[in-house]
């Protein structure tokens, strides 16, 4: 039996892409290109196991910002913000199945800009972005910060959450975003890791003491 894609090679494994038999090689070559690999793919978790970090030069600068400094410190102060927007990702990528990482990385790119423009100067960057996908992506962003600054308004008596601090976190997804992805076109890696962190049965985050809520107030 010939390969299901290239209708040249013998098939010699089970592709559940395509729902038929297909060649190593086309395996390789059209895996998260234009195969829509489901995370169970056995030949998707091998690949994944044995592929290198991708290079620096494979990595969109500006998803990286290279001005915006993290400091170690941040991310303890700051756990709880990064777990929220790390939620919010997580069940937008469950609302709409179709999310791969490159639609998180611009989502992610794109708030970031509207926050350091926020930060240096003032100003209220909008978002050009047209796809309705990442724009709502963006929007589930927002709403997290928003009820973060809700709750901790609520529990504290104030505000402390700054944009500069709204700002450092969005990068420091956005870079985790890029180290986790393969760079196809099709990628779910960090996906899929948002969804290990996030797991449906327990992805509503509870504020201690209280009814569950979607955030964990320091």
């Amino acid at each position: 039996m010939s390969c299901s894609i290239c209708e040249k090679r013998k098939e010699k494994r089970f592709c559940p892409a395509v729902h038929g038999r297909i060649c190593p090689q086309c395996c390789g070559e059209s895996r998260e290109v234009t195969l829509d690999c489901p995370s169970d793919c056995i030949y998707l978790q091998q690949a994944r196991a044995h592929e290198k970090p991708r290079a620096a030069s494979e990595l969109d600068p500006a998803a990286l910002f290279l001005k915006v400094d993290i400091p170690e410190q941040f991310l303890y102060q700051h756990e709880h913000l990064i777990m929220g927007l790390s939620y919010a990702l997580a069940k937008s990528a469950r609302l709409h199945r179709d999310i791969a990482d490159p639609d998180l990385i611009v989502a992610l790119t794109a708030i970031g800009k509207a926050y350091e423009t926020l930060v240096n100067s003032g100003l209220h960057y909008e978002s050009q972005i047209t796809s309705v996908t990442q724009q709502a992506v963006i929007q589930e962003l927002q709403t997290m910060v928003k009820e973060y600054r809700e709750a901790e308004q609520k529990h504290t008596g104030t505000t402390r959450l700054r944009d500069a601090d709204v700002l450092r976190a969005l990068v420091f997804l956005s870079r985790m975003a890029q180290s986790r992805t393969s760079g196809r076109p099709k990628s779910r890696a960090f996906v899929d890791f948002l969804f290990t962190q996030f797991p449906e049965k327990d992805s509503v985050l509870t504020t201690p003491g209280e009814a569950p809520s979607r955030l964990i107030v320091p």
